[in-house]
């Protein structure tokens, strides 16, 4: 089918200035790496699809992959893309533009058979210009994308392959703001004034000097006008030219955490009375610094950065990137307590970071897992020399008018750390410069997991903020060993636990799994699932509470930025196959929160927590540890029928109670906090009977179909009563009924489950599995959950 641009027509001239347009449409699409698709002719017979997509997440797990462990044991391959699209006669003239968010990776563009760029770099978008090569007069124009996954491993995480990000189609004129030419720097910000600085990139394409002129204007967080004026400028032929303006803003209602307020920056280039372009940029106020013995401080107050990192896949999505998708996973980390993202190991999509502004979360940027020296065999350090600089600057131009973004990360534990002391002072202070050149306004860290004080990367001086990965040990002397320094804990914890799974140890128990990063490890379990008691870590780092509790007890660490917030695909430490994803997540794959989940929450949430694990289905003479996770309390006291087990004082040592040997029992395990011996809240767990019926529960309600909402669906095993069967597996059948939506995805949070993301069948793990469903048309459809043997359930959903 052929791509029309309706253009609207209105007689205002700034209605006919730049357009930004929707490309992510109707594309066709074939997995070949045997030949060249370049001139095919016959692409419309391809498979239909619209972007983002991402066809690794498509395909069968395979204990051969290339890909190997780190990637998911989902291979990758040669795909190609291919679009027709015509534009109407009265653009002729104007400039085209392609912009790609993320293509992973080894990608080549062409249009009507012309190359106009290559990008080997699977995490940095980027813009072609096609004008030169552009059929007018209703003539069909094909762009073609090749994209080169087949060198693998290329990553040591699951990356996904294909157009996994957003694309867009830019119409402007000769004359007009350059790609990611605009940045809203701040100078000084209290609550007084506001002292700003707008730069604005111009691209004059004429080859003939121009005189034009800028008209900024600035509107509040409300839309009022605050402030407007205009200046001239030369532009020389054929090249760019930057416009600078400094402007104060009095009384300025600043961005924060609970209120991330955002300015709006509009510029206009005219020539006489002509508009030739209209541009708007989003930007917030904020004042911070980082300080070596009070952490941070935003806005005149101290706040610890309680953070997560966050890898980029969205489960069983894969790396397609879905706005609705994302902002599922920011709420469930918001209400969890987190302020802070890191962006872990690549620079995450721009509509990601927009949430990130909108919600109030304070995020660690990060461009780079590879410098130099390679970590894989077919990895960035192939193509470092040719194209760090170019990707970092085009890295730093798209995110710098993020008021979410506090903290420049410009590695992640490089090898360069021990194999090169020549560049690992070099790529420092390289990498430095250009922040400090197009930024300026925030700090640089590195990620660094060797602490001795010969490491060239951990010591470089061009670095603000000392990044520490793990090593808890070392955070309270870090004044000791780093005088004058400023610390941030880049990465923590490593803790492994699935969901809803308990092995009959004792809480107190510890397993470091593996022994060593570099052993190979026989150990743990035969079903490859870990005990959810917060007992069982990686040999780098710590259980969650042994980290959290230094950290929260150390105020000049500003920071710290658990490992993970959400399991991810690939990884899966200490195992190997069959097991296909990570275990490090405080929620599982599909979005399930795991015990510590209610850890975090107490600890740093206002929201009142009290939380026991584990399940109560157990067998006659099991001795069980129930732990319980409470807040804005001072006591617990634990009930099995109504019977008084015991009590626990909160404890400056411990962010948990812990009744040790509990006999199992049958019947009803209760829980009850009090504050100065009044009572405050009461949680029960009960001996869940023989699973009965499936349970459906929409999580949101009025989805946008313009906006590619998606709805996730919980499917729950419950009993007679409604009580989750906290052990169930067994396989429910999703359908939709109609066809006005159709399910896009299972999952079940599971590490070992090879059943692929697209099955409409998918076993409940620990009682839980999820769908996740896309709509076609607006108006509601319903969808149906069936399982052999249990009563079946459905649900409503509206799609607007």
């Amino acid at each position: 089918m052929i791509f029309f641009l309706f253009l609207v027509t209105i007689l205002s001239s700034v209605a006919q200035i730049r357009k930004q347009l929707n490309f992510n449409q109707d594309w066709f699409f074939k997995l070949d790496s045997t030949q060249s698709y370049l001139n095919d002719s016959h692409f419309l017979k391809w498979r239909r699809l619209d972007l983002p997509h991402d066809w690794s997440i498509e395909m069968n797990f395979d204990n051969h992959s290339p890909a190997s462990s780190g990637g998911g044991y989902l291979s990758g391959g040669i795909g190609w893309y291919k679009k027709e699209f015509t534009f109407p006669d009265k653009d002729k003239g104007q400039l085209v533009f392609v912009e790609f968010e993320g293509v992973y990776e080894q990608s080549e563009v062409w249009i009507n058979g012309h190359s106009v760029g290559k990008r080997p770099n699977g995490f940095i978008g980027f813009s072609y210009d096609l004008t030169d090569y552009m059929l007018w007069e209703g003539k069909k124009n094909v762009i073609t994308v090749k994209v080169d996954n087949s060198k693998q491993p290329n990553t040591r995480f699951y990356s996904g392959s294909g157009i996994y990000r957003p694309v867009q189609l830019v119409i402007r004129n000769p004359i007009s703001v350059g790609y990611h030419g605009t940045f809203v720097k701040s100078l000084h910000v209290d609550s007084q004034k506001a002292d700003v600085q707008l730069q604005v990139t111009v691209d004059n394409k004429y080859r003939k000097i121009e005189n034009i002129q800028i008209r900024s204007s600035v509107f509040s967080p409300q839309g009022v006008q605050v402030l407007s004026f205009k200046q001239g400028l030369k532009l020389l032929g054929n090249e760019n030219s930057l416009f600078s303006k400094e402007i104060t803003l009095d009384h300025p209602k600043l961005w924060d955490m609970d209120t991330p307020q955002q300015y709006k920056f509009v510029v206009e280039i005219l020539k006489g009375d002509q508009v030739l372009d209209r541009h708007e940029t989003k930007f917030g106020l904020r004042s911070f610094i980082f300080d070596k013995d009070q952490g941070f401080m935003i806005n005149g107050r101290h706040l610890k950065i309680r953070g997560v990192c966050m890898h980029s896949d969205l489960g069983a999505l894969g790396m397609a990137f879905n706005k609705s998708a994302a902002l599922r996973q920011l709420k469930i980390m918001k209400d969890m307590g987190v302020n802070g993202i890191r962006t872990s190991h690549n620079p995450a999509s721009e509509q990601f970071l927009d949430l990130c502004d909108s919600l109030g979360f304070i995020v660690m940027n990060e461009t780079f897992d590879v410098w130099k020296f390679k970590k894989n065999p077919y990895d960035y350090h192939l193509y470092w020399d040719n194209w760090f600089r170019r990707d970092f600057e085009d890295h730093i131009k798209r995110d710098r008018n993020h008021p979410s973004l506090f903290i420049w990360c410009l590695g992640n534990e490089a090898q360069e750390q021990w194999h090169s002391k020549a560049d690992g002072m070099r790529i420092p202070k390289i990498l430095a410069s250009l922040v400090d050149s197009l930024d300026g306004t925030r700090p640089t860290t590195i990620a660094n997991n060797e602490m001795s004080k010969n490491n060239p990367v951990l010591m470089s001086e061009a670095i603000d903020l000392v990044g520490y990965n793990y090593n808890h040990q070392k955070w309270s002397t870090f004044h000791e060993d780093h005088p004058g320094k400023k610390l941030i804990v880049t990465e923590s914890t490593s803790a492994l636990a699935s969901r809803g799974q308990y092995d009959l140890l004792s809480v107190d128990s510890m397993s470091i799994w593996p022994e060593r990063w570099d052993i190979p490890f026989n150990g743990g379990n035969t079903d490859k699932n870990i005990s959810a008691y917060d007992h069982v870590h990686a040999p780098w780092g710590s259980n969650h509470q042994t980290s959290l509790r230094v950290f929260e007890q150390n105020d000049f660490i500003s920071g710290m930025f658990v490992w993970t917030g959400f399991d991810y695909l690939g990884e899966p430490t200490p195992y190997l196959w069959p097991a296909r994803s990570s275990y490090f997540g405080i929620v599982d794959l599909a979005g399930y929160p795991k015990d510590v989940y209610y850890l975090y929450q107490s600890v740093w949430s206002d929201k009142t927590v009290l939380h026991i694990l584990p399940h109560w289905n157990w067998k006659q003479n099991d001795h069980v540890d129930v732990v319980v996770y409470f807040n804005q309390a001072d006591r617990v006291d634990l009930y099995l029928n109504n019977r008084k087990i015991g009590e626990q004082f909160k404890s400056v040592d411990r962010y948990d109670a812990v009744f040790k040997g509990i006999p199992f029992e049958s019947g009803e395990l209760k829980a009850i906090s009090y504050l100065h011996g009044k009572e405050v809240k009461t949680c029960t767990v009960v001996t869940a009977k023989p699973a009965y019926k499936i349970k459906l529960t929409l999580e949101q309600n009025n989805l946008k179909l313009d906006e590619n909402e998606l709805a996730f669906v919980q499917a729950t095993v419950v009993d007679q009563e409604g009580n989750l069967v906290p052990m169930a597996t067994n396989e429910v059948e999703f359908s939709i009924l109609g066809r006005d939506a159709e399910i896009v995805a299972t999952d079940n949070g599971s590490t070992t489950d090879h059943t692929s993301f697209q099955s409409t069948k998918r076993r409940t793990f620990n009682g839980k599995s999820l769908a996740i469903v896309k709509g076609s048309k607006k108006g509601i459809c319903r969808l149906i959950a069936k399982s052999k043997g249990l009563v079946s359930d459905q649900v409503e959903i509206n799609f607007r």
